[in-house]
C-alpha cells in the first residue's frame, strides 16, 4: 500500500475525511509553492495537489487559467516541478499528487515521466486531458514506479464507464461534482450525494469530490458524504490576492485550517 492508501486507511481509523488543497507550482513562483507545501501540510491537509502549469488548461476556469501563466512565465516547467517535489519529499509525510496535462507528459515520454515522478517521491498523477483508452501504458509505468494513475469521473458518466474508472483507478477516484470547469462556486452542485451512491455500487475505492468548492461550510457538507474534499480555485485565489509571498502562506494555512477544521 503506498502513502495514498495508507493515508486514508488511518483517517477512516480516526474516523475523518481527507482535505486535499491543490496549488499551481510557481504561482507565483517555486520558492513559495515550495513554502505553500509545507505550511499547508502543517495545517491540516492529507493530500496535497501540485498543478503542472500548462498553456492550455482546458479543464481550468480563469483562476487557475491565470495562475498557470503567472507560473509559466516565472520559468515553471514540469522538470522544474519534480525537483520541487525531490526536494520537498524528506519534509512532508503525507502523500503529494501531480495533477497536469498530456502534453508535458508525452513530450517527455511516458515511461521517462513515471521513472522520474516514482524516483523522486510523487505517490499519485492525475493527467486531466488523457482519458483511460489512451493512458494504459501511463497507467501501467506509474504503477511499476510505485506511483498511482487516479482517473476522473462526472456527473456525465455512464454506470458502466463509472464501474470500470472506479476499477482502474488507484488511490481515489476523482469525483468531478459538476460540468464545466473549474472555479469556486457560492452554492455545490445538485444531486452529489446520489451519484456518490453509483461509484460506492461500483468499488469501495475512496471517493473525493472537487470543482466548486470554495468555503468551510461546502467541505462539510462534502465530508458527510464523500471519503476526501479538494478544494482549488478558492485557494489559488487567496494566494494572488495575497500581498507578497509571505502573506500568501499565511492566507492559505489559514484556510487550510478553517476547511479542515470544519471536517472534523
Amino acid at each position: 500500500m503506498g502513502r495514498i492508501g495508507e493515508r486514508f486507511r488511518l483517517l477512516r481509523a480516526r474516523g475523518e475525511k481527507a482535505l486535499v488543497p491543490f496549488v499551481t507550482a510557481g504561482d507565483p513562483d517555486l520558492a513559495t509553492t515550495e513554502a505553500l507545501v509545507l505550511a499547508m501540510a502543517a495545517s491540516g491537509a492529507d493530500v496535497i495537489e501540485i498543478g503542472v502549469p500548462f498553456s492550455d488548461p482546458i479543464a481550468e476556469g480563469p483562476t487557475i487559467q491565470r495562475s498557470s501563466e503567472r507560473a509559466l512565465r516565472s520559468g515553471t516547467s514540469q522538470r522544474r516541478v519534480l525537483e520541487l517535489v525531490k526536494g520537498l519529499r524528506p519534509r512532508v509525510e503525507i502523500p503529494l499528487v501531480l495533477m497536469g496535462y498530456a502534453n508535458p507528459v508525452l513530450a517527455m515520454g511516458e515511461a521517462r515521466f513515471a521513472e522520474a515522478a516514482g524516483a523522486v517521491g510523487v505517490d499519485g498523477s492525475i493527467v486531466v486531458d488523457m482519458p483511460p483508452e489512451e493512458s494504459i501504458l501511463l497507467r501501467r509505468e506509474l504503477e511499476a514506479h510505485g506511483v498511482d494513475p487516479i482517473l476522473l469521473a462526472a456527473p456525465t458518466t455512464s454506470p458502466e464507464r463509472l464501474a470500470m474508472l472506479a476499477r482502474e483507478t488507484r488511490g481515489f477516484l476523482y469525483y468531478v461534482s459538476l460540468t464545466g470547469v473549474t472555479g469556486a462556486r457560492a452554492e455545490l452542485a445538485s444531486g452529489i450525494e446520489e451519484q456518490l451512491r453509483r461509484v460506492r455500487a461500483s468499488s469501495e475505492i475512496p471517493i473525493c469530490v472537487g470543482f466548486g468548492v470554495s468555503r468551510p461550510a461546502h467541505a462539510r457538507e462534502l465530508s458527510s458524504i464523500a471519503d476526501g474534499v479538494v478544494v482549488g480555485s478558492a485557494l489559488v485565489d487567496r494566494i494572488a490576492n495575497a500581498g507578497s509571498p509571505e502573506e500568501a502562506v499565511d492566507a492559505a494555512a489559514r484556510f487550510v485550517a478553517e476547511l479542515k477544521g470544519a471536517m472534523r
